[in-house]
C-alpha cells in the first residue's frame, strides 16, 4: 500500500528527507513554519527528540495538532516502518513492554494447543511418509533432536525430521550454509517446503514451544550472543515458535551481525505482539512455504 498510495510525512526542523531515504517510498515534506498550506493532507509529522521544542516547533506541533494529525518520534516512526527495534537505542524504559503480555499469552497458548491437536492426524500421516522416504535416503534416524534454549531461558529438547547425514554435527554446533553439503537430498526437499519442522508441534503440545514466536538457538550460540548482543536474554519472556516475525523478514542467520539483525525483528514482534501481527506472519509463513524461499 505505501508503494501505491506514498504517504505524505512532515519533518519538522531539524530534520531532513536524507535521514530517511531507508523508509522510501514516502514523500517528505519539510516544514518550517506554522504555515496551514505546508501542513495540509498529511498522514504523519516526525519530531527529533534529541532536540530541545523552541518556540517555533511549537507553534508547528500546534498547528499540526489542531489539523488532527498524528506526530511520531523519529525512533517511533522508523521502527514502526522496518518492522525492526534498534538496539544501540532500545532503553531500560522500555523493558515493560516486553514483559507485560500475560493477557495475551494465555490465550495464545489455548489456540497453540487447540491447533496442534487437531493437526496430529495429519500430521502423522504425512510425517509416515517422510519416515520412509528418509530411511531409504541415507542411514540414521528418522528424526533429529537438539537442545534448545526455550520460555524463561529454559532448555528442551527441539525435535525436527532429520535432513543431514547423521555425521553432520561431529564438529559440533554451526551454522548452515548455502548449498550445504551436509543436507541429504531428501533434506534438501523438506527444509525447502519447511516439512522438517513439522514434528515440532509436538514441542508446541508439550509447551515449550509456540506456533509463532523467535526461532529457538542452540545454547552454545544462545550463550555467546548474551555476552555479546545487549539485551539478548528479552527474547525468551515468550515461546520460541515453529515461525515468526524474524523469519519471514530476514531469514536464516549464518552470523553473529546477522543474529543481530534478527534479535531486531524479534524485538519487534515482542514489543508489538498482536493477533492482526500473528496473522501476517501466518500468511507470510504460508507464501514462503508456497514459494519454497529462504531456506537453508
Amino acid at each position: 500500500l505505501h508503494k501505491l498510495f506514498p504517504r505524505r510525512i512532515g519533518l519538522l526542523p531539524d530534520l531532513t528527507a536524507s535521514d530517511f531515504e531507508a523508509l522510501n517510498p514516502i514523500q517528505w515534506i519539510l516544514i518550517r513554519s506554522p504555515d496551514k498550506d505546508s501542513i495540509e493532507n498529511l498522514d504523519g509529522a516526525i519530531i527529533d527528540t534529541k532536540h530541545s521544542v523552541d518556540h517555533k516547533v511549537s507553534e508547528i506541533l500546534a498547528q499540526i495538532s489542531g489539523e488532527n494529525v498524528p506526530i511520531y518520534e523519529e525512533k517511533q516512526l522508523v521502527e514502526s516502518m522496518t518492522g525492526r527495534v534498534d538496539l544501540d537505542r532500545l532503553t531500560v524504559t522500555e523493558f515493560d513492554k516486553f514483559i507485560h503480555h500475560k493477557a495475551f499469552l494465555l490465550p495464545k497458548r489455548f489456540i497453540d494447543t487447540i491447533v496442534s491437536i487437531l493437526l496430529l492426524i495429519p500430521i502423522g500421516l504425512i510425517g509416515i511418509l517422510i519416515a520412509i522416504l528418509i530411511k531409504a535416503d541415507s542411514s540414521g534416524p528418522v528424526f533429529f533432536r537438539q537442545t534448545r534454549i526455550g520460555y524463561r531461558g529454559i532448555p528442551f529438547l527441539m525435535i525436527k525430521f532429520r535432513s543431514m547425514h547423521t555425521e553432520s554435527n561431529a564438529n559440533g554446533s554451526q551454522f548452515a550454509a548455502y548449498n550445504d553439503q551436509r543436507i541429504t537430498r531428501i533434506g534438501r526437499l523438506l527444509r525447502r517446503t519447511r516439512l522438517d519442522e513439522l514434528p515440532q508441534f509436538l514441542n508446541v503440545l508439550r509447551g515449550e514451544m509456540s506456533i509463532i514466536g523467535p526461532r529457538p538457538e542452540q545454547p552454545t550460540f544462545a550463550e555467546d550472543f548474551s555476552k555479546t548482543i545487549p539485551f539478548y536474554s528479552l527474547r525468551h519472556t515468550v515461546r520460541p515458535g515453529i515461525t515468526g516475525w524474524a523469519q519471514i523478514r530476514h531469514g536464516y542467520a549464518a552470523s553473529e551481525q546477522e543474529t543481530r539483525i534478527k534479535l531486531e525483528y524479534d524485538f519487534f514482534y515482542i514489543k508489538h505482539i498482536s493477533w492482526w501481527l500473528e496473522l501476517i506472519i501466518v500468511i507470510a509463513t504460508l507464501k514462503t512455504i508456497i514459494l519454497g524461499t529462504g531456506h537453508r
